[in-house]
């Protein structure tokens, strides 16, 4: 497995993230909720401003497997506010046939070391509070649930999940 930024120029590529966007939606959010939240379109726009520079300081890493397959995705950028920039997990996704064998991990760490390399001094991440597979993930990583709250949107009620990053090491 390599972990790679995604190809901008591909179309193919952009659309994968975003329709597996909106499997995530779906899975945290059920079929009715999360397959109506936000338009393909939106999607497909939401991942294109994570790679416009002039936007977005951010990536969009994807799995890539032997044979081109991606097997997964996670979206990360750097997160301006009053009291200090930080870095948002934006979305992770891993394909069901590659759950369970380190892919998530392997996107946090990679997220967490460029999170460092970019200077900030912590990162987070938002899910709802039922995505107890999430929640244990960044747990086991070190993160610690630090707000929760109604999602403007859905009502849902979200969890933020935090971590204080050590200085990238020389």
């Amino acid at each position: 497995m390599h972990i790679r930024d995604i190809d901008p120029a591909s179309t193919a590529e952009v659309d994968l993230v975003a329709r597996r966007m909106r499997e995530t939606l779906v899975e945290v959010e059920g079929p009715e909720r999360g397959s109506t939240m936000y338009t393909m379109d939106w999607l497909v726009a939401r991942v294109r401003w994570h790679l416009d520079r002039k936007s977005c300081r951010g990536r969009v890493l994807v799995a890539e497997l032997p044979g081109k397959e991606i097997a997964g995705h996670t979206i990360i950028r750097v997160e301006p506010a009053e009291s200090g920039s930080f870095g948002l997990v934006s979305t992770t996704y891993v394909d069901p046939a590659h759950r369970r064998t380190g892919l998530a991990s392997a996107f946090l760490d990679r997220s967490e070391r460029w999170f460092r390399e970019e200077g900030m001094p912590s990162c987070c991440t938002w899910t709802s509070s039922t995505n107890e597979k999430l929640i244990a993930l960044y747990e086991r990583h070190g993160y610690a649930i630090t707000e929760s709250g109604a999602n403007d949107i859905t009502g849902t009620v979200m969890v933020k999940l935090s971590k204080r990053l050590a200085p990238p090491q020389e």
